[in-house]
């Protein structure tokens, strides 16, 4: 396919999208029908009902990518009508494309357009998901190191933080910190947190939050009387957990958040080095 071609089509795609109030691109089938040359509507919705089977099979909502929706159109003779339209995301696109005829040369190319831009999706998604991860694992590790200084300041013994810390964890787990590394692989000389999922990270900092609160507002001065804060704050915030159908100590591990920050950073290095490829 040519330069000039791509360039051409590309354009015409880009040009007839749309957004709705809530930040959602999207197409109008109307649209698309002529982008992708048929000509007719009938065999269009024909396709069109192929990709809603495939956006079901693969366990989507059909109703989250194809809204169905009515069109005013001018008519010849000055007047106007309604026809039926759908509203279409770019997800529906794609399977659109996917399952219309590759030899029309609209379609060879909207198959790999859709796949492209639908790709670069689930790859923002992904960063944002660790940039969460990575955001939440930073959090915990201030609100650790705050409760540690507490501790020593409180107690004048900086062995006491781990022994609470590990308490904290039993309560939260119903396991304890070792016991949880063996069964999520975690390298004994590392911290269970660098291996946990985003909620768990939370959850842990949350209790920890309230543990150096109270410990604070009452003064709290021996490490029994901390550890006692820590366990409840841990206890309750599993209890919420579990009641929304969570078992924190099911949860699997991931990515090792230092070669997570490590991936991240080489990315974002990347495009300090290239700014060209945000245009």
């Amino acid at each position: 396919m040519k330069t000039e071609v791509i360039k051409s089509l590309s354009n015409n795609f880009e040009g007839h999208s749309q957004t709705t109030e809530n930040g959602i691109e999207f197409w109008f089938a109307r649209d698309l029908q002529h982008l992708l040359g048929y000509t007719k509507w009938d065999n269009f919705n024909k396709v069109i009902n192929k990709a809603k089977t495939s956006c079901e099979a693969a366990g989507n909502d059909i109703l989250d990518h194809f809204a169905d929706v009515g069109k005013m159109v001018q008519l010849g003779s000055g007047s106007e009508r309604e026809i039926d339209d759908i509203m279409l995301t770019r997800y529906a696109c794609y399977l659109i494309a996917q399952n219309g005829d590759s030899r029309k040369e609209q379609i060879a190319f909207a198959q790999n357009y859709f796949a492209i831009q639908t790709r670069k999706l689930e790859v923002i998604e992904q960063r944002i998901k660790d940039w969460e991860r990575l955001q939440a694992r930073q959090k915990l590790s201030l609100s650790e190191k705050e409760l540690s200084e507490l501790i020593y300041e409180q107690t004048g013994d900086n062995k006491n933080f781990g022994i609470i810390r590990s308490k904290g964890d039993q309560a939260l787990f119903g396991k304890s910190t070792r016991q949880m590394k063996d069964k999520l692989g975690v390298p004994k000389n590392r911290a269970l947190a660098d291996f946990l999922p985003t909620i768990t990270i939370k959850a842990k900092d949350f209790a920890t939050e309230i543990t150096v609160f109270n410990t604070k507002d009452k003064n709290l001065e021996s490490e029994r009387q901390i550890s006692a804060e820590h366990i409840t704050n841990n206890r309750s915030v599993r209890k919420i957990m579990l009641q929304r159908g969570i078992k924190p100590e099911e949860l699997p591990a991931e990515e090792d958040v230092k070669k997570l920050e490590r991936r991240v950073g080489s990315e974002t290095k990347k495009l300090d080095d290239n700014p060209d490829t945000l245009k």
